[in-house]
């Protein structure tokens, strides 16, 4: 199987954060790709609005800093978009974490606050979002980063007002990270609302790479050493028990940890991240694997031993 090199190398630039000189690029290689010919309407496209953060630094670089979801900001994320992918539409355009405040990237406490100045109301985005579908440039939305709360009031304000639904929400599912059990699933799962799941490899922890301190060059913990979601000794312990586990199986340690993302009901699909084309064939390998019973009880007891150690 033939993997086109462009494809190959915005895979890479994923995990790389995103700066002023690197933001955007992996939207424009996939541009390129697609301006090939023939290939647009083979592929799912989909893409994100990045908003707020809570780290003054994060989004200066992002739509000059101005990144709250609302008509002017969002209308100038999308057509940036579509000129960097080369392309008059976009079939999921989702909303990259929440337009208020709120605990995400694996924020264990409440710390309650009032929301920034300039947040925008769901609804106020929602309809927005609702021109954007009626005038063809996006099929479905999405959401990214989102809590039980936040995807119940996309899903009653666009029932209320005749608003689009929200077709899927990507937020973090893995081994390592099982919070989107409690609360998120039933939910989403009943409402029919698709997980993405993201860092199904946990940054590539559950790989067993960085088992015993190890720091593989070019690794993405190694280039950037300041995640560490992943890292903590809990989440290691776990690891260590999952490699053996996938070892005894006869399977990579990536290939039972994708494998057991596939499985769940929940999910619609799982983000895969590679820098070789090595990588990205096994990836790709575990969409055919099923795991049998005993390998799933297995997995349950290292969960039940070791609970969620990353969330």
């Amino acid at each position: 199987m033939k993997y086109d090199k462009v494809i190959l190398r915005c895979v890479s630039d994923g995990p790389v954060p995103p700066r002023a000189d690197t933001q955007g690029l992996t939207e424009s290689h996939i541009g390129s790709w697609l301006a090939k010919g023939g290939r647009r309407e083979r592929i799912v496209l989909a893409t994100k609005a990045a908003g707020p953060s809570s780290d003054p630094k994060r989004p200066g670089h992002i739509r000059d800093g101005k990144v709250h979801f609302d008509r002017a900001n969002l209308t100038q994320a999308l057509h940036d978009s579509l000129r960097r992918l080369q392309t008059d539409h976009v079939d999921l355009y989702q909303l990259h974490w929440p337009d208020r405040s709120t605990n995400y990237f694996g924020q264990l406490d409440y710390p309650w606050q009032d929301d920034a100045p300039g947040s925008v109301a769901i609804e106020e985005t929602l309809r927005v979002l609702q021109d954007f579908v009626a005038a063809g440039k996006v099929r479905a939305i999405g959401v990214s980063n989102e809590t039980p709360w936040g995807l119940a009031q996309f899903l009653a304000l666009a029932e209320r007002h005749d608003l689009p639904r929200v077709a899927s929400i990507q937020n973090p599912y893995s081994l390592l990270n099982r919070s989107f059990e409690v609360g998120l699933a039933e939910f989403s799962h009943r409402e029919q609302v698709g997980l993405l799941a993201y860092s199904p490899l946990a940054f590539g922890v559950l790989s067993g790479k960085y088992l015993d301190g190890a720091q593989p060059q070019g690794a993405r913990l190694t280039l950037f050493d300041r995640f560490t979601r992943y890292t903590n000794p809990q989440a290691e312990a776990a690891t260590a028990r999952y490699v053996a586990l996938a070892r005894e199986r006869g399977l990579s340690p990536a290939q039972l940890a994708l494998a057991y993302v596939n499985s769940r009901p929940f999910v619609t699909s799982n983000i895969i991240g590679a820098t070789t084309l090595a990588q990205l064939e096994e990836n790709i390998a575990s969409a055919e694997l099923t795991l049998d019973a005993a390998t799933l009880a297995a997995i349950d007891a290292i969960q039940q031993a070791i609970p969620n150690p990353a969330p």
